[in-house]
Parts: C-alpha cells; sequence; structure tokens
C-alpha cells in the first residue's frame, strides 16, 4: 500500500497521546504537529525504517533502512546508521546523540513509554530502563516477523502484550518446540518483569495487538480479522466482542481514542470501523463502519531529562453511524 501511493516513504506513526506524527522516508525523518497542524522537524540522514517518538519530547528512537543486500556496501554494515540493527536515540531539539545499541538481527518495532523501551526483534523482545538504558531483561518469543506488539503508554500500569509461543492451556506433554503460532496473548508487567497473565484470544494466531493509554484494556484481532475482542488489564477477562465483518481481512491496525470510550479498526478491505465501548456487560448487536472509495464503489458490505525520560459478554453495539446516531438522541 506504501510502495503504490509514495515509493519514498517507509514509516508513519502517531505518537503516544497523537499529538504528532513521525514520518521515516528514503532521504530521512520529520515530524509533524497535529494542532496546530504543521512539519515541525527534518533531518535528511539517510533512510528511515523506524522514527518514534517519546511522547511529545525531543526524544526520537531512529532504524535504518538499509536493503539486506546492501550490508556488503561501503558505509551500510552493521554499525552504520542506515543498518536495520542499529537503534539510535537522538535529541532533536539539541541535535545530539544519546545512545545507539546493535542488535543480532533487524530491529521490526520500537516501543516506548516514559519508563520503559522495548525493542523487537523476530524472535526476541529487548527491555530497557529508559531512564538509563540498562537492559533489564530479554524475552525469547516465537518467529514474529510482523512484530505483533503492544506496550501500554501509562507507566502506572505498564504491560507488554505479545503472541504467545505456546497455548496457554498446554501442559507440559503436550508442547511442541516445532508448534506453529497461537492465538494466545501473553501479558508481560514491565515494572515486575513477570508474566502477569495469559489469554486465550483467538483460535487462529494473532495479527494485532493494542493497549489503551491507560493500559487497563488490550484489544486482540487474530488472522482472520473479521472479530475484535477488548481484554481487561491486567485481569484478562473479555469485556467486549466485535464483529468487524463476515469475510476474511488483514487487520492494518487497531487504536482506542485517548479516554477510552472509541476504538478504531481498520483493514485491508478499504474500511474503518468504529466502536464505541460501554460499559462491559452491555448488551447489543452489530458495527456499522466508514468505507473507502473502492470498497463503496463495489458496493461491498460491510517532558523527560535527557538521559531518556525527556466474562464473555454479549457482542457489543458499535460504529460511527451508530454512536452519532445515539449522541443526537442523548443516548450515553
Amino acid at each position: 500500500m506504501v510502495e503504490k501511493t509514495n515509493a519514498n516513504l517507509l514509516f508513519a506513526n502517531f505518537n503516544q497521546d497523537f499529538s504528532c506524527i513521525s514520518i521515516g522516508t528514503k532521504r530521512g525523518y520529520s515530524i509533524t504537529n497535529c494542532d496546530p497542524f504543521g512539519r515541525v522537524y527534518t533531518m535528511n540522514d539517510g533512510p528511515r525504517s523506524i522514527v518514534e517518538m517519546l511522547f511529545c519530547t525531543s526524544l526520537i528512537a531512529l532504524v535504518g533502512a538499509a536493503s539486506p543486500t546492501s550490508s556488503t556496501s561501503p558505509g551500510s554494515g552493521p554499525s552504520s546508521s542506515s543498518s536495520r540493527r542499529k537503534l539510535q536515540i537522538v535529541n532533536t531539539k539539541r541535535q545530539s546523540m544519546i545512545c545507539e545499541l546493535l542488535f543480532p538481527s533487524s530491529i521490526l518495532a520500537v516501543k516506548m513509554n516514559r519508563k520503559t523501551l522495548a525493542i523487537i526483534l523476530e524472535t526476541e523482545i529487548y527491555i530497557y530502563d529508559i531512564s538509563n538504558m540498562r537492559l533489564l531483561h530479554v524475552i525469547e518469543t516465537q518467529s514474529n516477523p510482523e512484530a505483533v506488539c503492544a506496550l501500554s503508554p501509562s507507566v502506572d500500569s505498564s504491560y507488554l502484550a505479545y503472541p504467545s509461543p505456546v497455548p496457554s492451556s498446554s501442559g507440559p506433554s503436550t508442547l511442541n518446540a516445532n508448534q506453529g503460532p497461537t492465538g494466545d496473548v501473553l501479558l508481560f508487567s514491565t515494572r515486575s518483569l513477570t508474566v502477569a497473565n495469559a489469554i486465550q484470544a483467538h483460535k487462529a494466531p494473532i495479527s494485532y495487538l493494542a493497549l489503551n493509554q491507560a493500559g487497563t484494556m488490550l484489544a486482540t484481532s487474530s488472522e482472520k480479522g473479521t472479530v475484535i475482542r477488548v481484554w481487561s488489564v491486567p485481569g484478562a477477562e473479555k469485556l467486549y466482542q466485535f464483529r468487524r465483518g463476515t469475510r476474511e481481512a488483514r487487520i492494518y491496525c487497531i487504536s482506542f481514542n485517548v479516554v477510552g470510550s472509541l476504538m478504531a479498526v481498520s483493514s485491508a478491505h478499504g474500511t474503518v470501523h468504529i466502536f464505541k465501548l460501554g460499559g462491559p456487560n452491555k448488551s447489543s448487536s452489530s458495527s456499522s463502519s466508514t468505507k473507502g472509495a473502492a470498497d463503496s464503489a463495489k458496493g461491498s458490505p460491510r517532558s523527560p531529562p535527557e538521559s531518556l525520560d525527556g466474562r464473555e459478554s454479549t457482542q457489543m453495539e458499535g460504529g460511527y453511524e451508530a454512536f452519532a446516531e445515539n449522541s443526537k438522541k442523548g443516548v450515553g
């Protein structure tokens, strides 16, 4: 999708409170403020595959975008700034490098809150204390080439969610080292550095995970992409179940709004579903969506220091149209 629309765009993401957007391109990276809207910083220092902000501070985590086939070219080795194995933490205000870290394989994702930095590789997750960049823990995972993982922005409820390497209900006699991905999720506390809970979320392998701002709710989807479930954190109780559609679809993104009252889900079908999150035991039926132009045409249904702080409910009624209609009536 990115390559067809803009061949230079390699990365785009909101920061933790949705106040800024970070962009990575083949030339460098930039930061755009959301309100008022406008670009506030640009640096053309080479291709960037990951550009993650620490809230609205000047501290940014960067990963290069060198092609694996170019590793033997001058200036493109594992120690170069364009290497996908190197993480750089920079201060854009002071134009300074805070630190650099080199990993054994390509960095697939970077997650941060004000206490924790998580580096996601294909089979490992490295957890650092963001105040001093001390390595706290290394988690071994199943093969996770899509870097399916979520870290809560909150430091009071700081949890890391990632796919479980084995079914949470399996006993020692049923474990298989060659077993493929499961539909289970592990909740890891970055404060106690222990697994807080395991969730049997889906039957199919997990495709996307998202935590709300407070770190109290986790949204999950499977590779089928037809059902989105929301779980309590760390209790692992099912709070909501939403049907995105009847056709299987790749889920591109799941995101809660800041106050946790709405949840948006985008998919490869060119749709964005917006669900209203009410009380955990409210009963309802269906969802609606904002459809992309292609789908509609087809008529398809459906500031810290520089050191680096700088129970199963029924299916819920969701969708922006339902929410807007209820608002007009004074409901909810």
